[in-house]
C-alpha cells in the first residue's frame, strides 16, 4: 500500500500554524477546517448537484449523470460540527454515488456555535423522517458520513432507534469523529504523525458544539452508547489519524451487539484520504464502500422529492 509521505505534501504545515485555543474566533476555527477540503478535487462535469429542502432541512441532491440510481444516501459531512458544507463535499459524495449507484442527499445541517447540539443531529433525523415519509424505504436508505458527520450518521441510528422507527439498510463511515471527550490511545498515539487532525482542533471545536453538554452523551459522541438493532456498519479509518481509535471502537460495540460489522483501518493513511485523487488505497476504500451500499441497500424505484420547501427561520 501507498505510504502517507507520498501525499502529505499540500496537507501539512496545517497542524504547525498557532495552536487553536479557546479564544480564537469562529472564523478562523472554520477556516481551519475549510483548509481540509479542497483537496477533495474538482468535481467532473457529469455530476448533478441540485439545491433541496427536506421539510425545513436544507441541502442537495447530488447524483451522476446518464445512471439511473437505484439508492439513497443520507450524507453527512465533517467539519468538526462547526464548518463544512454539502457543496465543500460534493466531490467526495459524488464517488460514493458512483461507487455505490445511489443518489445523496447531502445534508446541510446547522453548525455550532449559532446552533449548538443537538441542531445537527435533529436536522439530520428530520430529513430521514422526511424521506420516508414520502415513500422512500427505509432498506433503500444507507446513513453515511465523514468525521463529525460519520458520528452523526452513528448516533443517527440511535435516535432513529430509540425513536422507535425503521431503521435505513446500513451505516457507513469514513473516519468517524465519535468520541467528543477525545478518550482515545490514538489521539495521544498519533498526535506526531496526523497532518490533518489536532487534538486543540477538535477540543475547541467540541467544546463550541457541545455548548455545555456532556461529551459522553451518546448523542454527541456514541461510543459511550450501544449498538443495539443497528444495520450493518462499514467504518474505514487511517492508521496515521487521532480518530483511528473512534472507528475501531465502533468497531467492538457492533460486534458487542450482533450487528453485522467491517473496520478497515488502511495503513500509513491520513484523515479522509479518500477524497484524495491520487491516493489507490482511497479508490480502494471507496469501491469498498460502494460495494457495502450496493449490498444492504435494496434497490427501489425512486423518486427524488420536490427540491424546494419553505425556508427554515430558527
Amino acid at each position: 500500500m501507498e505510504k502517507w509521505q507520498s501525499y502529505i505534501p499540500g496537507r501539512v504545515g496545517r497542524r504547525f500554524h498557532s495552536r487553536v485555543t479557546h479564544h480564537t474566533p469562529i472564523a478562523e476555527l472554520r477556516d481551519r477546517w475549510d483548509a481540509i477540503f479542497p483537496d477533495f478535487g474538482a468535481v467532473p462535469p457529469d455530476v448533478n448537484a441540485d439545491s433541496a429542502q427536506l421539510g425545513g432541512v436544507k441541502g442537495e441532491w447530488v447524483t451522476i449523470a446518464h445512471t439511473q440510481p437505484r439508492r439513497v444516501l443520507i450524507y453527512l459531512h465533517g467539519g468538526g460540527f462547526v464548518a463544512g458544507s454539502p457543496a465543500g463535499h460534493r466531490a467526495l459524495v459524488a464517488k460514493l454515488c458512483r461507487a455505490g449507484n445511489a443518489a445523496a442527499f447531502s445534508v446541510g445541517y446547522r453548525l455550532a456555535p449559532e446552533f449548538p447540539f443537538p441542531a445537527g443531529l435533529r436536522d439530520a433525523v428530520d430529513a430521514y423522517r422526511f424521506l420516508i415519509g414520502r415513500g422512500v424505504p427505509p432498506q433503500s436508505i444507507v446513513l453515511a458520513g465523514d468525521g463529525a458527520g460519520g458520528g452523526l450518521a452513528f448516533a443517527m441510528v440511535m435516535a432513529i432507534r430509540n425513536g422507535a422507527m425503521p431503521v435505513p439498510a446500513g451505516v457507513a463511515a469514513f473516519s468517524p469523529w465519535a468520541d467528543l471527550a477525545l478518550s482515545g490511545w490514538s489521539v495521544m498515539q498519533n498526535d506526531d504523525t496526523d497532518s490533518v487532525l489536532s487534538w486543540d482542533l477538535l477540543f475547541v471545536s467540541a467544546r463550541r458544539y457541545l455548548n455545555g453538554a456532556s461529551a459522553a452523551d451518546p448523542y454527541a459522541s456514541p461510543v459511550f452508547g450501544n449498538l443495539r438493532d443497528f444495520p450493518p456498519v462499514m467504518v474505514h479509518a487511517g492508521s496515521r489519524e487521532i480518530l483511528r481509535d473512534d472507528a475501531s471502537r465502533l468497531g467492538e460495540l457492533a460486534a458487542a451487539a450482533n450487528v453485522p460489522v467491517s473496520i478497515e483501518v488502511y495503513d500509513g493513511m491520513q484523515h479522509l484520504f479518500q477524497g484524495l485523487p491520487a491516493s489507490q488505497d482511497g479508490r480502494v476504500s471507496i469501491n469498498r464502500m460502494g460495494q457495502f451500499i450496493r449490498a444492504r441497500a435494496g434497490e427501489t424505484e425512486l423518486s427524488l422529492p420536490p427540491a424546494k420547501t419553505a425556508a427554515r427561520t430558527s
